[in-house]
């Protein structure tokens, strides 16, 4: 079964934006306070990225208060746990193709059964908690 953290480490991202062709010609000096700055510092460092990275994202974000970072990571996290659901359900596929056959589920395969099943419920939770996360309900 797939990991979660060899999952997680599938997804690599980029603190500083990608460089252009031409590189870029226009400049805008920002005067912030120093709370404003602490924030802005603050929010870089959670998504992992730069604070013009951040204000550039956000200003020319289509859904106010959503950057590309924080939608691309969003999309990570869906992808990690399609992946995780998938691993899980080919498995219990297995377990079910073994019980089907014998009638029964087999004792050797009762643990293996049940572990299965509090993945299941563990990744939707962790579904559930990406989905409030990212305000999508």
């Amino acid at each position: 079964m797939l990991s979660e953290r060899s999952a997680a480490r599938s997804t690599v991202k980029r603190r500083r934006r990608a460089n252009v062709k031409g590189g870029r010609q226009h400049a805008h000096l920002v005067k912030v306070s120093a709370e404003e700055e602490g924030l802005l510092l603050q929010r870089a460092l959670e998504q992992g990225i730069s604070v013009p990275r951040l204000l550039v994202e956000a200003a020319l974000a289509d859904e106010p208060g959503e950057t590309v970072t924080q939608r691309r990571e969003f999309l990570a996290e869906l992808f990690t746990l399609h992946r995780m659901l998938a691993a899980i359900g080919n498995n219990i596929n297995q377990i079910a193709r073994v019980a089907n056959s014998e009638g029964r589920v087999p004792r050797e395969k009762q643990d293996e059964l049940s572990h299965a099943l509090k993945k299941v419920l563990h990744t939707a939770h962790r579904v559930d908690e990406s989905l409030d996360r990212w305000a999508i309900r």
